[in-house]
């Protein structure tokens, strides 16, 4: 029994001591290469899923397609802001409701602008992230429909102020 657990001392210590193939602590090939240097292939753009294409395609025609009613509504706004008569007057309620008109008319383009940030927000939830030529489709549709906004915001707030 003595020689037994002898033998089994001796077999412990020998496999302890043995190579087991654990990897080299020396350096590796990878390790010499320096992460700050830029990486010299751009990354693909990827492509526009075609329904958010057409999803925005969407937006900016909407948007586009009240453009000539706004400017309709804003001729008539803009006259009977410049005839309205004192606030209360017959004349400063008439130019007060073709404001009001002008201002619904402005929904066109703020939905369209609200459609888009929806688009934008459901395909992020969706995956995650979005391929840098549906960011720049995404971006491009709320720049056209910002712009529309800006002017046509500019255009309520020169009118409203005529009638403070």
């Amino acid at each position: 029994m003595r020689h037994a657990l002898a033998a089994s001392l001796l077999l412990m210590t020998a496999a302890c001591a043995a190579p087991r193939g654990y990897p080299s602590l020396a350096p590796r090939a990878a390790e010499a290469i320096d992460p700050r240097v830029p990486i010299a292939a751009a990354p693909s753009p990827g492509t526009v899923d075609p329904r958010i294409a057409a999803a925005l395609g969407q937006a900016v025609a909407a948007a586009r397609g009240g453009i000539d009613e706004f400017e309709r509504l804003s001729r008539a706004a803009d006259a009977r802001s410049l005839g309205a008569g004192p606030a209360r007057s017959e004349r400063w309620v008439a130019a007060q409701q073709a404001l009001s008109a002008l201002v619904a008319q402005h929904g066109v383009t703020t939905r369209a602008a609200a459609d888009i940030d929806a688009i934008a927000a459901d395909r992020i939830d969706a995956t995650r992230w979005l391929v840098p030529a549906t960011r720049a489709a995404i971006e491009q549709a709320a720049a056209e429909v910002g712009a529309i906004n800006a002017a046509q915001t500019a255009t309520i707030d020169r009118i409203a102020a005529r009638l403070r």
